[in-house]
């Protein structure tokens, strides 16, 4: 799905700094970046992925993209990159790890690595990177990268899940913060993509290597491997997010392959809702809720004091 170039036009000559840019669903959106005319940072860690994607633009005549080492969790290089990049006008919160096993044999190594990187990666961008986006004009975003694990869970996902749950409750909060600032925030929850998302658990760092999860199994994880070969092309991915972005919509959803489990989440919310009367009072503190949001959404600022 090819974006039009006239749409496009909005964040043509934008500088845009995506995270784990170099593989995977980063790599997808760096490459529909491109195309679209936005100037690319693209942190990485794997200098094999680095180079491969630097071979890409050179053989496609675009731009080379500035290559930046970067682990999300270190704030000292997220500070070093906010004072030496430049402009940036679209983060792209991309990075994360994928690992599996069942929530009841975690341990705290398992919890601080997954949350520190897939949610804490995050917050280290957001507070490295948002004072210099909120000191720019024109067109500027935010796409926070979660997944279809942040509406539904699973039981050898629960940390994992855990993390983009907590990804889509901040980055729907963010916009309301961002938006009258003029930047745009999405939450992008792709499907099964083709990646290698499936490898994570084999580059454990040694400082998380107390896992209550058995040890990994290379076949096992492996043949779960071919599940993402199936998955859909992360350029497709990389071209829906940036159509969600031209949009400006808070909730990008890539694949049409969870319906069915939406009307399941919907119809077992309405059914807890109990079937009750609403005191007047409470009534009025959710509607003045619901008020300072869209107030919120229309650009302007809102205290604790709109709240009551």
């Amino acid at each position: 799905m090819a974006i039009d170039h006239i749409t496009a036009d909005r964040f043509r000559g934008r500088t845009a700094l995506i995270t784990g840019g170099v593989s995977g669903i980063g790599f997808g959106m760096a490459r529909a970046f491109a195309r679209a005319g936005i100037d690319l940072v693209l942190t990485w860690r794997n200098a094999a992925h680095r180079d491969a994607a630097a071979r890409w633009f050179a053989d496609n005549a675009l731009p080379p993209p500035r290559f930046e080492p970067l682990d999300v969790t270190d704030r000292a290089r997220w500070a070093d990159l906010a004072a030496t990049l430049g402009p940036v006008h679209i983060l792209a919160n991309n990075a994360g790890v994928s690992v599996f096993g069942p929530t009841d044999c975690a341990s705290h190594a398992d919890y601080d690595w997954i949350m520190g990187v897939n949610f804490g990666g995050i917050a280290n961008a957001l507070v490295a990177m948002l004072p210099g986006m909120k000191a720019q004009d024109g067109p500027r975003h935010v796409v926070n990268v979660a997944s279809m694990a942040a509406f539904c869970a699973g039981p050898q996902a629960g940390i994992y899940t855990a993390s983009k749950f907590a990804v889509r409750g901040l980055t729907e909060s963010l916009r309301y913060n961002l938006a009258p600032h003029g930047i745009g925030v999405s939450l992008l929850c792709p499907g099964l993509t083709q990646s290698n998302a499936w490898d994570s658990a084999l580059k454990r760092p040694a400082q998380f290597a107390e896992s209550g999860f058995a040890p990994v199994d290379a076949g096992e994880l492996a043949q779960f491997g071919t599940a993402f070969d199936l998955g859909m092309d992360a350029l497709e991915v990389g071209e829906k997010t940036l159509r969600g972005m031209i949009e400006n919509r808070p909730l990008i959803l890539t694949h049409p392959d969870h319906r069915e489990d939406f009307a399941e989440i919907a119809a077992e919310m309405m059914a807890a809702l109990p079937d009750e009367p609403i005191p007047p009072g409470r009534a009025q503190i959710e509607a003045l809720r619901r008020e300072a949001n869209r107030a919120a959404l229309a650009g302007a600022q809102i205290g604790i004091s709109d709240l009551t």
